[in-house]
């Protein structure tokens, strides 16, 4: 049966959560002033109110704050992981797979050195690292593996807030450090979940590396195709009469969790379920813009500030002393260095320019959630002792003002080449277009010249990212090919939907209710008595 929370414990529970709530707004709005990440100033809340600082100056008032029976601990870390949950579906989100394929090699490079070269000094500072570190129900092998999970990462949501503040983001480089940044999170993710189930397995064999590997490929390959399909389904359903945001927002939890459930009945850690969630829900045609925005009210307003002050709430600064101090040290040297000179290389060997890599070595240094999971999870499956798990937090404090502060020293007075600044201006010129956008397009053909016509029009003006959706309209009972519009939208996301001509106006209407920005329609001639032609002053 479920126990409930007495009196007393309610009252911990609801001051927990006010108290944790507004330090950590406050805190994240003086970072934010002073141009900073608002995730440091968040878990520099948690820590200002955690056993480093509140512990040590009123211990009898933290001990009635921070109750050590585990209820309610339980509770306040409950409402933690539902905040880390919702936070790693706006992260799949912003997770664009294709811009990782359309960047290609440079993306490839960048993102491998950025990986592998911090990788392998975490595991040789992983190995290195006293025994304190360690926690009693891990072995050196598992511990060394999450050491280099968590310095080999980057930050996608920290990344993309100091380029974006920084008017970076549309830079090449800027573009080759979102894309290495995604890349990053995206084998973060399926890192940790490897190293979790290593973890809970108790020991690295090349028996459970055959299982956790064997169940996550399952997942991901089942996630990403007939969870995909259930996904688009659901969400056109509630769109069926126009834009429902708050039935795409069920759908948004619901997916979140079956897909929690099931990577944690894996055995790999709920919070990639939640980030591949956010993957294939941003993935659907049929998913509503306004939705993410939603999302991350919901999130960054709440939930995402009790997770990262919870975060910092154990960390214990004393516990860093003495030789724990020096390692920590060297820990932080090492996620900087490394991560820096693998992205250097990465970018050298990819044909950027040495400020370019430099540039690319700077902005992925800065890391946030992703790191703060890991020692979090590292911490609760007994892989890290609090020392370790101390140390471990503070890298993404360390590093993200480091890469903000490196960023702009890098970048400062440097416009880039000249065909560069032409891209740019040709985008600024572009964003203020109230009609060509990067949205769906509606593309009706019954198979006339017309409509060869339109996607023409559609190739030649709008940006290759806008994809189209052909709707192939049956004529003389028969579908007409529509091998030559794909033909001419070449480069460019295409699907087709098939209708029948019974009513083609209220079809395209029903159609357009799925959220697209343009429908293209060819008209081959004027009609007497009608503006265009019978369909289009219909569909007007």
């Amino acid at each position: 049966m479920l126990t409930p929370l007495d009196e007393h414990q309610l009252l911990v529970f609801w001051t927990q959560l006010l108290v944790l709530l507004v330090f950590a707004r406050i805190c994240g709005e003086m970072m934010r002033r002073i141009n900073l990440p608002s995730v440091i100033g968040q878990l520099a809340a948690g820590v200002i109110l955690g056993p480093s600082i509140f512990g040590r100056l009123w211990p009898s008032g933290f001990h009635w704050f921070i109750p050590e029976d585990e209820i309610s601990s339980g509770a306040l870390l409950a409402v933690s992981w539902v905040g880390v949950a919702l936070l790693l579906v706006t992260a799949g989100f912003e997770t664009d797979l294709g811009l990782i394929r359309r960047l290609g090699r440079a993306a490839m490079l960048v993102t491998g050195f950025s990986l592998v070269v911090p990788l392998i000094g975490g595991l040789i500072v992983g190995f290195s690292l006293p025994e304190s570190f360690i926690g009693a129900e891990s072995d050196r092998t598992v511990f060394a593996l999450f050491v280099a999970a968590a310095l080999s990462v980057s930050a996608l949501a920290v990344i993309a807030k100091i380029l974006s503040e920084l008017g970076l983001m549309r830079r090449d480089f800027g573009q080759i450090t979102v894309a290495a940044g995604m890349a990053n999170d995206v084998v973060g993710w399926v890192m940790l979940a490897v190293f979790a189930g290593f973890a809970v397995s108790g020991e690295v064999s090349i028996e459970n590396i055959l299982r956790t590997i064997i169940g996550l490929a399952i997942f991901l390959a089942l996630a990403m195709t007939v969870g995909q399909r259930v996904v688009d389904r659901a969400l056109r359903w509630v769109r069926r009469d126009g834009p429902n945001v708050e039935g795409a927002m069920a759908v948004v939890i619901f997916t979140m969790l079956v897909y929690g459930v099931a990577t944690q009945a894996l055995g790999i850690e709920a919070v990639l379920g939640a980030f591949v969630a956010g993957v294939v829900l941003h993935r659907s045609r049929f998913q509503q813009h306004d939705v993410l925005h939603h999302i991350e009210s919901m999130t960054g307003m709440f939930l995402a500030p009790i997770f990262f002050a919870t975060a910092g709430l154990r960390v214990d600064l004393g516990l860093l002393k003495g030789d724990a101090l020096v390692w920590a040290l060297v820990v932080i040297a090492v996620a900087i260095v490394a991560k820096f000179v693998g992205a250097y290389v990465g970018g050298r060997l990819a044909g950027q320019s040495p400020r370019a890599a430099a540039a690319l070595g700077a902005g992925l240094n800065a890391r946030g959630a992703l790191e703060i999971v890991i020692a979090s999870v590292g911490l609760s499956l007994g892989v890290f002792t609090e020392t370790a798990y101390t140390v471990i937090i503070i890298v993404p404090l360390v590093t993200s003002v480091f890469a903000a502060v490196a960023l702009r020293i890098t970048v400062r007075d440097w416009l880039g080449s000249p065909e560069e600044q032409e891209r740019l201006e040709r985008e600024e010129a572009l964003s203020k277009n109230l009609v060509v956008k990067s949205s769906r397009i509606l593309l009706p053909s019954q198979g006339e010249p017309a409509s060869i016509a339109a996607a023409q029009l559609i190739q030649f003006a709008w940006p290759k990212e806008a994809p189209t959706t052909i709707m192939s309209i049956r004529s003389n009972g028969e579908y007409p090919d529509v091998d030559v519009l794909r033909n001419v939208l070449d480069e460019r996301e295409v699907d087709t939907r098939q209708v029948r001509e019974d009513d083609i106006s209220a079809s395209i209407v029903a159609e357009s209710k799925l959220g697209y920005g343009v429908i293209a329609v060819g008209v081959a001639a004027r009609h007497e008595g009608v503006l265009y032609s019978p369909m289009v002053d219909e569909l007007l």
